[in-house]
């Protein structure tokens, strides 16, 4: 039987964090586990967390510490889990719906467990209604090298073997983009260990419009900009960053 450990990380985010709660909540698959990773809120967002601790019909951790931002929080959530599969979930996040895990795991048994498990995701608003698909879509079968083109499979529909996790963990030099790297990565490690990229075919996940690095776009290009260099080379890059240019001039 498959398990599965969602991480939900967390700093004064008690605005989003029930519509995430409550989707762990409904979720009809009973062998999951749960870690809030919190930065010292200083909102109710702990509280928020420590009740749905005490209610959950399954295990939930909740830790409040200082940390050095949503990457070293993730890092500790990576170090706690004890699922085959982790999965982050963060303030306002959700899954799609509440067979999602029960889909995924239906699809899995009787199979060699692979490295990656990914899929779509939606964008919603902050009532949670459907906004859009998310504009880049999973390729049919996914490399390490398919970032190339850009952040294919969202964070968060983006499902990493434990083992692997816990050799790759996120690179604290990267503010805005480590997910972008260590995503990479772990296909990376997927590759060298012969496991495979599975494809669910299904829309895992919603997250809602903005986001961290939207608010710092700038910031979060020249990171990313760096992160496709170093796992794909100077030329590669400026090639696909010209390419990025005049997509968006020709989608105009």
């Amino acid at each position: 039987m498959i398990n599965f450990t969602i991480i939900t990380c967390t700093f004064n985010a008690s605005k989003y964090i029930d519509r995430t709660l409550n989707s762990v909540r409904s979720q009809s698959y009973p062998h999951i586990e749960h870690f809030i990773i919190d930065g010292v809120s200083k909102d109710d967002t702990v509280k928020k967390a420590q009740t749905y601790a005490y209610d959950s019909r399954y295990p939930v951790i909740v830790k409040s510490e200082p940390d050095k931002g949503l990457y070293d929080a993730m890092n500790k959530g990576i170090q706690l889990a004890k699922g085959d599969y982790i999965i982050f979930l963060n303030a306002g996040d959700e899954f799609a719906e509440e067979d999602t895990l029960t889909s995924v795991a239906e699809q899995l048994k009787g199979k060699q467990l692979p490295g990656v498990i990914y899929g779509n995701t939606d964008i919603v608003d902050e009532n949670g209604n459907f906004l859009r698909k998310r504009r880049l879509a999973p390729p049919e079968k996914l490399s390490w090298r398919s970032f190339k083109h850009g952040m294919l499979v969202c964070h968060q529909s983006f499902y990493a073997r434990t083992d692997i996790a816990r050799k790759v963990p996120y690179n604290l030099d990267y503010k805005l983009s480590a997910d972008v790297d260590w995503c990479i990565r772990i296909m990376k490690e997927a590759e060298q260990q012969g496991l495979a990229l599975w494809n669910t075919h299904m829309t895992l996940s919603s997250y809602l419009e903005g986001g961290m690095s939207v608010q710092s776009h700038r910031a979060s290009l020249k990171e990313r900009f760096n992160v496709m260099n170093d796992h794909y080379g100077k030329i590669a890059t400026i090639g696909m960053h010209l390419w990025f240019v005049v997509r968006a001039i020709l989608k105009r």
